[in-house]
């Protein structure tokens, strides 16, 4: 039997980031299955079950490559407000930084900005990461906003997005350039 190396956990001023976990599937599948979830569903409509294997896959990103998005919690609570990390399936053209924010609640205070730049970092110091994109639909202004918060100009060049969806392909700087 393989032994798994233990998933890092990321600290910030107010966020505990760390690895997704079986326990997080319900606040996942209710944003999936919502209407904030339109933006990351590979169909239009999506049922229980099928958000099912895709918190699978999530989990399952992080054997598969050893890395993977980690789970947004507060230092107060260990309940899962969101999503952010490194991201890279097979079929992607380029490493992404990805973003959930599974509740309207936790919007407006930066949390999802000290998050996303603490998995920015993440990828470009640790997994030594030469270059990321995120990967953003044309109508998602709240994340092509946070894109822009951090740094991130987008790139006509990039290689698409795979599938049948339009994506906008923002580059994200490395931390020592934004300097």
């Amino acid at each position: 039997m393989v032994a798994l190396s233990p998933t890092p956990v990321l600290e910030t001023a107010r966020l505990v980031l760390r690895a997704p976990a079986a326990r997080d599937f319900p606040a996942w599948c209710d944003f999936l299955l919502s209407e904030r979830g339109r933006f990351v569903r590979a169909t239009e409509s999506i049922d229980e079950a099928q958000a099912w294997r895709a918190w699978a896959g999530v989990i399952g990103h992080w054997v598969m490559r050893g890395w993977g998005s980690f789970v947004i919690t507060t230092k107060e609570s260990d309940a899962a407000l969101g999503m952010t990390g490194p991201w890279a399936p097979i079929n992607w053209p380029e490493h992404e930084i990805g973003w959930t924010c599974w509740s309207e609640m936790h919007e407006g205070r930066g949390l999802m900005t000290e998050a996303a730049r603490a998995t920015i970092d993440h990828a470009y110091r640790t997994l030594k990461w030469d270059t990321a994109v995120s990967y953003i639909a044309p109508d998602n202004a709240r994340s092509i906003a946070l894109a822009e918060r951090l740094g991130a100009t987008l790139d006509a060049s990039a290689t698409p997005f795979p599938g049948e969806k339009e994506a906008l392909v923002y580059r994200h700087p490395k931390p020592e350039d934004l300097a």
